[in-house]
């Protein structure tokens, strides 16, 4: 499997604006600048979209274990924040917070898959900044 985005930028660094394209036309010229990356301008930025791939396949890698397992989930909510330090010019971490509600999960089980989740998902993987993981059972 291959999935692509197209990404263009028009002149320079602070000055310009580009935008990008995703497969699925889900993101389709959508606008990013140096102000929506480094400031609070409108538009995404590669950290944005790291930290929704990060979210969603760590979410969707902890429902497979899970009903792998026998559980079925009711509801898995996860926020992955990605660190940017600009003054290294590098991605440091992604930061990862689990919400869930799984009927009949021990705490040491559902840890324990959602551990399994964080290092086995393909994106964790490709990463090769810290990754942190707080995860918590909502019954």
């Amino acid at each position: 499997m291959k999935r692509n985005a197209t990404a263009v930028w028009n002149g320079t660094v602070k000055e310009g604006k580009g935008h990008i394209t995703t497969q699925s036309t889900t993101l389709n010229q959508t606008q990013y600048s140096f102000g929506s990356r480094f400031e609070e301008g409108v538009g995404t930025n590669p950290e944005e979209l790291l930290a929704a791939a990060h979210a969603g396949c760590f979410t969707m890698k902890l429902s497979a274990e899970l009903t792998q397992a026998g559980f079925t989930p009711e509801e898995l909510t996860t926020k992955s924040v990605i660190t940017l330090d600009p003054a290294a010019g590098k991605i440091t971490k992604s930061e990862l917070t689990l919400t869930a509600k799984i009927p009949g999960i021990s705490e040491e089980d559902f840890q324990k898959y959602a551990k399994i989740a964080e290092e086995g998902c393909p994106v964790s993987q490709a990463f090769s900044f810290e990754i942190s993981l707080n995860a918590t059972l909502a019954n």
